[in-house]
């Protein structure tokens, strides 16, 4: 661990996309090194959609719940529920899922390592050091070198600003935070349910969540407006929703990207993914199942360029999501800017949530990551009522 080895992979986080990342290199032969700061855990609703479960092998035990409805909150209070037509979503807590993904990464042969990363050089050979240090206020400093290096370290990743990742320094976020509370087992509490709450007293960008894990519970929100008080805001949330009693267990912040980097790599060695790629859904804020898909796509890009020694293969990771997720991105960012508004937009859009075939819709998107096609006049009677509801020819 002195610097003296040389990594095939270097990655930097252990989360979703940085755990998956590794795992995947890892299983193809490469020697893997990966590197997590420890003791972080990102504020998320922590909802995983059969898809993921399917595609990552998750086991049952992982799943904290399994949630079969949504209940929406417009500004009045009036509400939209979603119930689940013959189906779930996983519920987990991210301190447990995100420890569970490394040390598979690790029983898939990656090297785990925690520590602080610091920067990095490359010299005439192409291997890249990094340096890093020992998690505490008077940690020891080591390096470590590769030939190849994954940034999954967050919204404002280090790595891609000492990569030089054209674009990441002007990177566009929400601040989310949270607060995981003891869930009360009386009163009208459902565990089988999750609530979000559009209201501008509560986010006045986005929205606020109440996602059950089964023993516990998140409550949260997030905004991009600097001058909100996440803090204050998630206090009357809990009121409203009779969680201010509740044994508060951890609170949590982090930044959440708003869209997709342009770049993702520096046209060298370096390769970003999960929220350094800025691969977290607008509207909705989902971001674990893109995280890893993201880590997937990065490790066999990142194989690709080993194998070759082409830079351009590390660019396969962005092509290869933005083919089967971009369309996605474009609805849900039109969306998230068009509906988060106004409380008045809020309002209506609420109201068209209560719509059943917009509801089928919704949920088999989310639960396959495809956007569906339904029968013509489906989506005739949706695009009507929406008009219906944007013009106020249909009352909220």
């Amino acid at each position: 661990m002195n610097g003296e080895t040389i990594y095939d992979t270097v990655v930097v986080g252990g989360g979703p996309a940085g755990a998956t990342a590794a795992s995947s290199l890892a299983k193809s032969g490469r020697s893997v090194l990966l590197l997590d700061r420890g003791g972080r855990v990102k504020p998320c609703g922590g909802a995983i959609p059969p898809r993921l479960i399917q595609d990552f092998a998750i086991p049952d035990e992982l799943l904290a719940a399994r949630v079969t409805s949504a209940r929406m909150f417009a500004p009045s209070d009036r509400i939209a529920d979603m119930p689940i037509e013959n189906g779930f979503v996983g519920m987990v807590d991210r301190q447990e899922f995100d420890d569970w993904l490394r040390r598979r990464a690790g029983a898939d042969g990656a090297v785990l390592r925690t520590g602080l990363f610091e920067g990095l050089s490359r010299d005439a050979d192409g291997i890249v050091t990094l340096e890093c240090r020992e998690k505490g206020s008077d940690g020891a400093p080591f390096t470590l070198r590769a030939r190849s290096v994954i940034g999954a370290d967050g919204a404002r990743s280090g790595v891609a600003r000492a990569a030089g990742v054209k674009g990441a320094d002007r990177m566009r976020y929400v601040f989310a935070y949270h607060e995981i509370v003891r869930s009360p087992t009386h009163g009208s509490f459902d565990p089988a349910r999750c609530e979000v709450h559009y209201k501008a007293k509560v986010s006045p960008d986005f929205y606020g969540w109440v996602f059950p894990h089964g023993p516990t519970t998140s409550v949260g929100l997030g905004s991009a407006n600097k001058g909100f008080a996440l803090r204050r805001a998630t206090t009357e949330l809990r009121e409203a929703t009779g969680l201010a009693g509740a044994e508060t267990i951890r609170r949590e912040g982090a930044p959440i990207p708003l869209k997709p980097l342009r770049r993702w790599d520096d046209g060298e060695s370096v390769l970003l993914a999960g929220d350094a790629a800025g691969v977290v859904a607008p509207a909705s804020g989902e971001g674990i199942y893109y995280a890893m898909l993201g880590g997937q796509l990065a490790g066999e890009a990142v194989e690709r360029f080993l194998a070759t020694g082409q830079t351009s293969a590390l660019r396969d990771a962005r092509r290869r999501f933005m083919k089967s997720h971009g369309q996605v991105f474009a609805v849900l960012g039109i969306m998230q800017r068009y509906w988060y508004i106004s409380d008045g937009r809020r309002e209506r859009f609420v109201t068209i949530c209560r719509d059943q075939d917009v509801q089928r819709l919704t949920w088999a998107a989310y639960m396959t990551k495809e956007l569906v096609r339904a029968k013509p006049l489906v989506h005739l009677r949706i695009f009507c009522k929406s008009m219906g509801h944007l013009t106020g020819i249909l009352s909220a």
